[in-house]
């Protein structure tokens, strides 16, 4: 906690602060840079996920012209590849120095407390919490200071005070704060004799100490998500030849994984990433005809799965190795779980070096992890790609009472637009609400945040955001049970044309109807044309 001294000492840097600066902090410095605002960066470089969660093998799932700004593509977009976390992190430091963004960035600069002081009465501010249903929320710039904002800097461990009208939260649901699984008494980490890391851990190790760590090791990996499947072929490649060790997949849910964006020879984004594709599938706010007309249409929609499904257990040795889902592909995709194979993934298991074992519950003994039906796994080695505690990295910033405001009775943050919560006064997230490509999704939402901050346009009563932001959960609620992602890839040009309009734009942006009803959308359809 920064002491009460500091607090004399506040620095009126700026109308704007931004905290964090990955992917959704350098495009919100750069959609906001007409207030020259302070980023706060905690390490000492940009990137985010892409510079401190990454491992050697780390690639992005999408193709390269899917993940680029709309006013800044890569150099080679055609390039069908999918570009390594080294490509990526230079080609966000590409943009971060074409747009001059660094100057605003202050590295190693960590927010230790936020408070609220556009009302200094907590009673006043619950007040307002509880008369929701019946106010406005306002301009985002008061003319005054809203939030205070306390930053240790990691080299000289002094602590500065900032003060800001506008605050936006940048830091991302991954990376900082691993999600642990929980043991009964004796049977955790600590009754293990070998080592045990979470995939944060393992990705500060260089490439040689993690080779080490696994050569010749007996390895468990937890989790069957893209992390875990990285972890398993750097495993299965550290342990090649006669000499090496398989390493075990302990897998508690499957997901659909894809070997690439085709699909029957057809390209991916046909089923999913298009109107006529996205029309297929619920929204929010649809009328009683749209409503009408799905219910219709909904053995389409299942085929299309199937269709989808047919092809992945032709394609991969789903059944040999049980690692077929129970639930169909279009929840994994409505979740953004779906995950590209490396390609010599099943390769790898089919020399033995990458095993699975599927169960729901699993412990700790001396030896190794022991499962639910009395079998025991050997091991040197456990790691952990169990995931991120995002929304406990959020709550330990924020004051109270809007820490208990982060989740809602469903466990998802309610935010208007994936961007404003409707109870936090003149302040944003960016980076919680995913969908195919979280680039084009922040770097759209701080197009309308700045727009938003100019006065452009208004936003509507906080009641009328509520009901906006509980359609949608409903949906996501319906369409997956892995809803508590906040995924929006079923929706997702829905979602825009919404944007579109409350900036005043055309929501259509194609040039034709016929690419409008069967051509992807990407970032390069959302260029500002004020700017171009």
């Amino acid at each position: 906690m920064a002491s009460e001294q500091n607090q004399s000492h506040i620095h009126l840097a700026s109308k704007v602060g931004i905290i964090g600066a990955g992917i959704s902090g350098i495009a919100a410095a750069k959609q906001l840079s007409g207030y020259s605002p302070v980023v706060f960066e905690a390490t000492d470089s940009i990137g985010g996920v892409w510079k401190h969660c990454s491992f050697t093998s780390t690639k992005l799932q999408t193709p390269r012209c899917d993940y680029e700004f709309s006013d800044y593509p890569w150099p080679e977009r055609e390039n069908s590849t999918f570009p390594s976390h080294v490509e990526i992190l230079e080609y966000l430091h590409g943009y971060a120095t074409h747009f001059d963004v660094l100057k605003f960035i202050k590295f190693n600069s960590r927010v230790i407390e936020i408070r609220y002081v556009g009302d200094r009465s907590t009673d006043n501010i619950q007040q307002k919490l509880n008369s929701k249903t019946s106010t406005e929320y306002g301009n985002l710039l008061k003319g005054h200071p809203v939030w205070e904002v306390a930053i240790e800097n990691n080299q000289s461990q002094t602590v500065q005070w900032y003060a800001f009208e506008f605050l936006v939260v940048c830091i991302g649901k991954y990376g900082d704060i691993p999600k642990m699984p929980s043991f009964p008494p004796n049977k955790g980490q600590e009754v293990f004799q070998g080592k045990v890391l979470h995939s944060l851990d393992y990705s500060k190790l260089d490439k040689e100490t993690s080779r080490a760590l696994l050569k010749g090791k007996k390895v468990a990996i937890v989790g069957y998500k893209k992390s875990a499947i990285d972890l398993a072929i750097e495993c299965a490649e550290a342990n090649q030849g006669p000499d090496g060790q398989s390493c075990t997949m302990v897998i508690r849910t499957l997901h659909w994984t894809v070997p690439s964006y085709r699909i029957w020879g057809l390209p991916f984004f046909l089923f999913y990433s298009t109107r006529s594709s996205q029309f297929l599938h619920e929204r929010p706010n649809q009328n009683l005809f749209r409503t009408l007309f799905l219910s219709l249409l909904s053995p389409m929609q299942r085929a299309i799965s199937k269709f989808i499904e047919s092809y992945l257990v032709w394609k991969l040795p789903l059944v040999k190795y049980g690692l077929k889902p129970d639930h169909p592909f279009v929840e994994d995709y409505a979740s953004c779980q779906m995950a590209i194979l490396p390609e010599n993934f099943f390769a790898e298991a089919d020399k033995g070096k990458i095993e699975f074992k599927k169960t729901s519950k699993w412990w700790f003994w001396n030896g190794g992890i022991e499962f639910e039906d009395n079998t025991r796994l050997e091991a040197d080695v456990v790691l952990l790609a169990t995931g991120y505690d995002g929304k406990k990295k959020l709550q330990a910033v924020l004051p109270e009472p809007f820490r208990s405001l982060i989740v809602d009775d469903s466990g998802i943050m309610p935010l208007y637009r994936g961007t404003i919560h409707p109870l936090i006064p003149n302040m944003a997230f960016v980076g919680y609400i995913e969908s195919v490509s979280n680039l084009h999704t922040a770097e759209l939402r701080c197009t309308w945040l700045a727009r938003l901050a100019d006065n452009v346009f208004k936003l509507p009563s906080v009641e009328k955001m509520l009901t906006q932001v509980t359609e949608e959960m409903q949906v996501m609620k319906r369409t997956t049970r892995f809803y508590k992602r906040h995924c929006i890839s079923t929706f997702s040009i829905n979602h825009s044309d919404e944007i579109c309009e409350e900036m005043g734009w055309n929501a259509w942006r194609k040039k034709n109807w016929l690419s409008e009803a069967f051509s992807p959308y990407s970032s390069q359809d959302y260029i500002d044309e004020e700017e171009n």
